[in-house]
């Protein structure tokens, strides 16, 4: 027969078993028993896997945006997710397939916000529908006003400075800085940013990419204009090839570096024609927003503090770019 003890020892045994039981039924990583998944609120969401929509400013067939889908896609098959992605570089249209997406209730949004300002509405709708949106590569801040859970991305302001104060730290004087496209804050915030870490003369041109003979043709005028230009820094690969085209036809001394890779800039930079890229890990902007959504979706988990998670910026140049190259080569850099 057991003692009064014994008994009491046994009784506190099977209840803690009974906790352990419950926690592991009502844990993060237990099965839903109608076949669901946990939404971030706990409860199920049944009909499959989740679905994510990626909606951008790119336009289609953009190097840069296509690494960006890549990220994005391969996310998707890894962790058994739906991805959609849709781009476009008009804000209306872009602002119509973020209401699309909205409409097909999907569990996730990702939105990169060249205009903020335009995108508002659409964002917030989402936000109200009970979507959980992530920002990436642009509209840092206002990604937290608009009620995005996370930002990723490059601090455009901070990767100015760096590619300016390196250009000044490799003895140039004077620097063009190329936008390529009106209305896109985060450009904006690229030259100015290289004019504060410059520290010298610095200015600005205005061009249009869907018009690349006339954006080598703008650049090569300014440097015919103004001889004294020894940098000219632009803000996309197929900005940086028009101008070390420009560069070479009109037999300036000036060096050319530029925002974002692709295979083109990396020959390129290996050929001695681009002296540097800032490389922003676009591929990541694509990549980690789908796990960030996975787990808030999965396990309420949120990334990054109420910060930006930064992306960039980093330099490719002849030190590293072999290395890099066989990276873009296969789209992922």
């Amino acid at each position: 027969m057991l003692s009064r003890k014994a008994k009491r020892v046994l009784r506190g045994l099977s209840a803690a078993a009974g906790v352990l039981v419950l926690a592991a039924c009502t844990g993060p990583t237990a099965a839903d028993p109608a076949g669901g998944t946990a939404n971030a609120t706990g409860s199920a969401t049944a009909g499959g896997p989740m679905h994510i929509a990626v909606v951008t400013h790119g336009t289609a067939g953009d190097a840069f945006w296509n690494v960006v889908k890549n990220g994005a896609t391969d996310a998707g098959k890894q962790l058994a997710v739906n991805v959609d992605y849709n781009s476009d570089g008009d804000p209306g249209a872009q602002s119509k397939l973020i209401d699309n997406a909205v409409a097909q209730k999907v569990d996730g949004l990702v939105v990169s916000m060249a205009n903020p300002d335009a995108l508002k509405s659409s964002v917030q709708r989402a936000v109200k529908a009970g979507i959980p949106v992530v920002t990436i590569n642009s509209g840092q801040a206002q990604s937290a006003s608009y009620g995005a859970i996370a930002h990723v991305g490059q601090d455009e302001a901070i990767a100015g400075r760096q590619a300016g104060a390196r250009l000044r730290s490799e003895g140039r004087t004077k620097l063009l800085c190329v936008i390529h496209e009106a209305g896109n804050v985060g450009l904006n915030q690229r030259c100015d940013g290289a004019k504060q870490g410059f520290g010298g003369q610095a200015s600005t041109l205005q061009v249009d990419i869907s018009n690349p003979t006339d954006v080598e043709a703008r650049i090569k005028g300014a440097l015919q204009t103004d001889s004294s230009i020894d940098a000219v820094l632009t803000l996309n690969p197929q900005v940086a090839l028009s101008a070390a085209n420009a560069v070479r036809d009109s037999n300036a001394k000036a060096v050319v570096s530029t925002f974002d890779l692709n295979a083109d800039v990396v020959n390129a930079i290996k050929a001695g024609q681009v002296d540097f890229a800032v490389d922003q890990q676009q591929y990541e902007q694509g990549y980690l927003p789908i796990v960030m959504l996975k787990l808030y979706h999965d396990n309420a988990n949120t990334v990054g503090g109420g910060q930006p998670v930064l992306t960039g910026p980093g330099f490719v140049d002849k030190s590293n770019v072999d290395k890099v190259a066989q990276y873009a080569s296969r789209g992922t850099r």
